[in-house]
């Protein structure tokens, strides 16, 4: 997961938060390298993911809730090494 490369420092907050407005400005943008050598598609994660599927579509969610939730999901998702 991403999760466990935080234990590593193979990435930082910062990976995270790229992987993420990437997500936020363009959904559909396919893979997103970052850290040191790994690549997430924002997208499927969120996909896979069942509450951060459910919230990104509602409209009363707020820009920081769906955040969060794009955010969980990416955390949970298993990158792919490159």
């Amino acid at each position: 997961m991403t999760l466990d490369l935080f234990a590593t420092l193979d990435i930082v907050e910062d990976d995270v938060a790229a992987v993420v407005n990437a997500y936020m400005t363009d959904p559909t943008s396919g893979p997103v390298s970052f850290g040191e050598g790994y690549r997430i598609d924002p997208a499927v994660a969120v996909a896979d993911h069942p509450f951060a599927n459910t919230l990104i579509g509602q409209s009363w969610a707020s820009a920081e809730l769906r955040r969060a939730a794009v955010r969980a999901a990416i955390m949970l998702a298993q990158p792919e090494r490159v």
